[in-house]
């Protein structure tokens, strides 16, 4: 089991939950996750020895489901892939306690993210 990142692969996706306790009470009794704690805000979904997702409060659930999440050697040079094929930047790199992250819509309007370790 790997804590290893690839660049430019689906590395993490997000669940919403209006009701974090709901959800992490849920996911740990239906599937047997196991979950850690960032706080009131998030939950970290565990799995193959490594975080593979987590859950994060929020008032309303994204349309369009989970936010899935690429990982990027280079988060800066990412940014600027995205903008050049076509993308849209719709969150700005911002500082995370793991690292960096961004989040873009590509063209036909999907949103993901990307990140990069600190």
């Amino acid at each position: 089991m790997s804590n290893v990142h690839t660049h430019h692969t689906i590395d993490y996706v997000e669940l919403v939950a209006p009701d974090l306790e709901a959800a992490k009470a849920f996911y740990t009794a239906a599937f047997g996750w196991s979950l850690t704690d960032y706080g009131p805000d998030y939950a970290g979904i565990q799995g193959d020895g490594k975080e593979q997702g987590g859950l994060r409060r929020d008032g309303e659930v994204i349309v369009g489901g989970p936010l899935v999440i690429l990982y990027s050697d280079d988060i800066d040079a990412s940014a600027a892939a995205v903008t050049a094929a076509g993308g849209k930047i719709v969150e700005p790199i911002y500082p995370f306690p793991g690292g960096r992250r961004f989040h873009f819509a590509d063209p036909a309007g999907n949103v993901l993210a990307v990140w990069a370790a600190a």
